[in-house]
């Protein structure tokens, strides 16, 4: 039991888990600084004022980033190749509400309004996108 539990927390293996998870930790952080800034409505602002619609569109923006880093973690051969494949899924999940917004007219007002139904939209959304993003993120098998 020592033995397999010193083999899978040697040291490679500990630095590569503080590596990446520091990593994910920024780029995560980073992506919610860019998509509150990109995002007409202030989210921070509504979410403290206990609007429910952009706490959910919110969360489905950092849940649809969040699926395909978590993907990328788990394929990519180093830290570069991680952060390459996180930056693009951050940028597809900026264009998802950049083309759900057109989709459905005046979603940033929605939101502003506390309308949940668009709330709900936009996170399910952000969410399918992520989704999707992470499986074509997958190595494939050819």
């Amino acid at each position: 039991m020592l033995e397999a539990l010193s083999i899978s927390l040697n040291k490679a293996a500990v630095f590569g888990f503080v590596l990446y998870i520091l990593g994910a930790a920024v780029l995560f952080a980073l992506f919610q600084f860019i998509y509150i800034h990109v995002t007409p409505h202030k989210e921070l602002e509504l979410i403290r004022s206990g609007n429910v619609a952009a706490a959910i569109a919110l969360s489905g923006a950092l849940i649809g980033f969040a699926i395909p880093a978590s993907n990328v973690i788990a394929y990519s051969v180093n830290l570069l190749d991680f952060v390459v494949w996180a930056v693009i899924a951050a940028f597809v999940q900026l264009l998802a509400f950049l083309v759900t917004s057109l989709v459905l007219k005046g979603a940033s007002e929605r939101i502003k309004k506390g309308e949940i139904a668009a709330g709900i939209y936009i996170a399910a959304v952000a969410i399918s996108v992520g989704l999707l993003n992470a499986a074509c993120m997958t190595p494939s098998q050819n």
